[in-house]
């Protein structure tokens, strides 16, 4: 069973879900700049398994390497960066893609994360068990 202020956190009613109930908003975070267009694909590619295997589990994942991946040299890499914070903020967790910590803006996501208290996770299997035991308290 989940209790107090840890089950609170798990649940889903700590500060940084902003109370939200229901379906889990999930955060996707992995390298995606890369020394050419086909190696930025790869990258876009391991985030949306990652995003999938996610959804598969109940949550919706929010992958911004599938929402932006044509725009690389667009704009600048700050408001990207700015921007996939924003989306972070209102998430209730964060799954890290393996090799995120090569990446600047997945370490800055994680780093974000640990700031507010969004659950973090290095595997979808840890993701999952998470998730199930916030589907109990609801």
């Amino acid at each position: 069973d989940c209790h107090g202020a840890a089950c609170d956190a798990a649940c889903g009613r700590g500060a940084a879900s902003g109370g939200s109930e229901g379906m889990k908003v999930v955060y996707i975070a992995g390298p995606f700049r890369a020394e050419s267009a086909w190696a930025v694909e790869q990258n876009v590619r391991r985030a949306e398994e990652l995003a999938f295997a996610v959804a598969e589990a109940g949550a919706m994942p929010i992958c911004p390497h599938a929402n932006t991946r044509n725009f690389h040299g667009t704009l600048t890499d700050e408001f990207w960066l700015r921007g996939t914070l924003e989306l972070l903020r209102r998430c209730d967790a964060i799954v890290m893609v393996d090799g995120w910590q090569s990446s600047h803006g997945a370490t800055a996501e994680h780093d974000e994360a640990e700031r507010i208290g969004i659950p973090v996770f290095y595997s979808q299997d840890t993701f999952a068990v998470w998730l199930r035991k916030v589907e109990k308290c609801a």
